[in-house]
């Protein structure tokens, strides 16, 4: 539906001067703007008010509105119009997981993580202090699973029972856990990897061409043939050569798009010869010699 992108000048509104720009829109579109999208920048065409009102120091004139027309009608390349197609500024945004590797340790930097922890602070304080007994006995025992340390805690608390002690034991397991890269990776109940929420990382990938029969479908899904091996190929090549343990977590993966029509309507201008600017400094050394002699005299 998105038809043009027209850049404004700046300055050209009294409460900001930010730079505008306005979108043409239309679920109507002629048959040769199907799959583009034009790119118009006139941040050059503006007329200088005489006296500024607020920020407000630029105005659209009748002719310049009348050129921007002419711009959108005619639709062709040029030096202040780009056509696109829909693809060109559409990213898949991919979720790149990692493997959760713990193990679970009692220190007394964990050990002030238990006891700082809401959900202790929430216990009797004689069950509070049984469980803070047992784990300080146990100072610098290590466990290999979660469960592990969950039965320490449940031996430990008891009186505690249902849903409190579900929490209590949770909160624990999470102080006493430490990252490993060396520690095994911690699986669900179906033996899937669980991933590490501090590793995840997010990846943007180019939108591929789709086929034309999904140019004028809006339900178009994210996990098409042309979208997956997308992914598969840029996970292939960018990421897995830097961390072969990392997945793309499809239910995650959405579609964005991006303007950037300043990069777009850039034009590279060369740099003066250095010969040059020495010439220049030279003369201005040699005028500033002259304005002090002057001075002196």
């Amino acid at each position: 539906m998105l038809e043009a992108v027209v850049a404004l000048p700046d300055q050209l509104f009294y409460n900001t001067g930010i730079s505008t720009y306005f979108w043409v829109v239309t679920n109507r579109k002629e048959p040769r703007r199907r799959g583009k999208v034009q790119l118009i920048d006139v941040r050059e065409s503006y007329t200088k008010l005489r006296k500024s009102l607020g920020q407000k120091r630029k105005e659209i004139a009748a002719e310049q509105i009348d050129d921007i027309t002419r711009l959108y009608g005619a639709f062709q390349e040029g030096p202040r119009s780009k056509i696109f197609s829909n693809e060109s500024s559409g990213f898949l945004r991919i979720t790149v997981e990692r493997p959760l590797q713990l193990r679970w340790e009692i220190t007394e930097d964990t050990l002030a993580i238990v006891e700082s922890h809401k959900a202790v602070a929430k216990l009797d304080s004689e069950v509070r202090e049984a469980l803070l007994d047992t784990l300080r006995e146990r100072r610098g025992d290590e466990f290999e699973s979660e469960d592990a340390v969950r039965a320490v805690v449940r031996a430990a608390v008891l009186p505690v029972t249902g849903s409190k002690a579900t929490a209590v034991g949770k909160a624990v397991a999470g102080a006493l856990a430490i990252r490993d890269p060396s520690a095994p990776v911690q699986v669900d109940g179906r033996d899937n990897r669980k991933p590490d929420p501090e590793l995840r990382d997010h990846e943007n990938i180019p939108l591929p061409p789709l086929p034309v029969t999904f140019e004028a479908n809006p339900t178009t899904r994210i996990d098409t043939i042309e979208y997956r091996t997308a992914v598969n190929d840029y996970f292939h090549a960018e990421v897995l050569p830097y961390v072969p343990d990392a997945w793309p977590d499809s239910s995650k993966t959405k579609i964005g798009y991006e303007i950037p029509l300043t990069r777009h309507f850039y034009t590279y201008t060369p740099r003066r010869p250095i010969e040059e600017i020495d010439e220049e400094i030279a003369c201005l050394e040699a005028a500033i010699q002259d304005k002090l002699a002057e001075v002196r005299a």
